[in-house]
């Protein structure tokens, strides 16, 4: 896959007519709007965004997503230095989010990321008990295939929550189970106890666009 951010050559450098990513650099004039990034224009758009927001600087996309943020928010726990917490924050900048919140340390491996973490709202939390402060509110609800956990599937979520995961393997902590206003489970068919925990999170994150009634508008996609 295509880094968010860096710029990318063609797919083979020694092939020619390999296809490249993006886009060149802006034929004729310029346009007159700050939201464009001069090196972008002259250089070209190698980025992984959608077509809308070819030759944009990251600050003006930023600022076009804060308004239509979906009103769900994701929090990973990173007791562990976890590699899937950037694939949880690239699916959280799928569905656009209003914040992720990272758990415990303050590093995380930005790695599977893929850049996309600078379209997002990235707050680091020290503990649980400052998590629970910072969503003034706003309920946690926690996806864990733990006892006394219901099925996700049979579950309208709220429209404004937090889903919490845990660290790959030993899922969330007693602390933060304890904090959660309800605990899903994915219903699996497997012999493997638990999911990935990014793909936890794709699931978990489409279930919750599943129970609104009505799509949210996004005027690049109509």
């Amino acid at each position: 896959m295509t880094d968010a951010g860096a710029p990318t050559g063609p797919a083979d450098p020694t092939d020619p007519t390999a296809p490249t990513v993006g886009v060149g650099p802006w034929p004729g004039p310029w346009p007159d709007d700050p939201r464009y990034d001069p090196g972008l224009l002259a250089e070209g758009d190698r980025r992984n965004v959608t077509d809308a927001y070819r030759y944009w600087t990251v600050e003006a996309i930023v600022a076009d997503l804060d308004t239509r943020r979906a009103p769900v928010q994701v929090a990973i726990q990173n007791w562990e230095h976890d590699f899937n917490i950037g694939s949880i924050v690239r699916t959280a900048n799928a569905f656009n989010v209003t914040a992720v919140h990272v758990v415990g340390r303050r590093r995380w491996n930005r790695r599977g990321a893929m850049v996309t973490d600078r379209y997002l709202h990235v707050c680091h939390q020290p503990s649980v008990a400052d998590l629970v402060t910072a969503l003034a509110g706003v309920p946690l609800i926690g996806v864990d295939n733990v006892p006394g956990s219901v099925p996700l599937e049979t579950t309208v979520l709220p429209e404004q929550c937090c889903l919490f995961f845990g660290s790959e393997g030993p899922g969330l902590t007693d602390e933060a189970l304890a904090a959660c206003a309800q605990v899903v489970a994915i219903t699996q068919r497997g012999s493997t106890r638990s999911l990935n925990a990014g793909a936890a999170a794709a699931i978990a994150l489409y279930h919750w666009s599943l129970c609104r009634s009505q799509p949210f508008a996004d005027p690049h996609h109509a």
